[in-house]
């Protein structure tokens, strides 16, 4: 099994999209958008919102170096860029401003927007999942490892989001919170060390 993917390289890249996007955290807006729906209606909208979020982080995943070709963007300033934003994210998970349920049209499909993107697959996930595929530099068995991370962060997603009522008696509003800060530090530090790791690529290529 090591020999087709990198079991480091997907334990990092399973932390990283993880923590970014939070799926404890996401269960009370999740289930605060569909208070309305019935049981099966509410799966259905938690599937359609993991489908959301799998096929925009692939769409970058695989068109994000065309896009950072096309615009001149390096790795270094990539990784500077991403660690401030993930920055910004922890510092809203660690203080509970991130979760403020933000106003949607009636007409629109809570499963696509907002929790499809960008409550899923936000600003922070994209970035993180470019940020790896520039770092795996074409090696089939880090593509490989990054690609099954992603499908497994889903699978959790959609296992969360799907017994989210379940889960949320379990844990209550204070596991929640506890769980939420908890990712919120350890995104800081993914953060710190993305924003290091491009000084250092900046000062060796100066």
């Amino acid at each position: 099994m090591s020999s087709l993917l990198d079991p480091t390289f997907f334990g990092t890249a399973f932390v990283t999209l993880f923590v970014i996007i939070d799926p404890p955290g996401s269960v009370p807006l999740f289930l605060a958008l569909t208070a309305n729906q019935t049981g099966g209606q509410r799966a259905r909208s938690a599937l359609r919102a993991v489908l959301v979020s799998f096929a925009v982080i692939v769409a970058f995943a695989i068109f994000g170096s065309s896009i950072l070709r096309y615009l001149d963007i390096s790795l270094p300033a990539l990784q500077g860029a991403g660690g401030l934003l993930l920055l910004l994210v922890s510092l809203e998970l660690l203080t509970g401003m991130g979760s403020s349920a933000a106003s949607t049209e009636p007409d629109v499909d809570v499963a696509l927007v907002p929790l499809g993107t960008p409550l899923l697959a936000g600003p922070g996930a994209i970035v993180a999942t470019m940020v790896a595929v520039r770092q795996a530099g074409g090696a089939g068995e880090k593509l490989a490892a990054l690609a099954l991370a992603i499908v497994a962060v889903h699978v959790v997603i959609w296992l969360v989001l799907r017994f989210s009522g379940a889960i949320l008696q379990v844990l209550r509003d204070g596991g929640i919170s506890i769980l939420t800060r908890i990712a919120g530090l350890l995104l800081s530090a993914i953060a710190v060390q993305l924003v290091a790791d491009s000084v250092i690529a900046f000062a060796k290529s100066a």
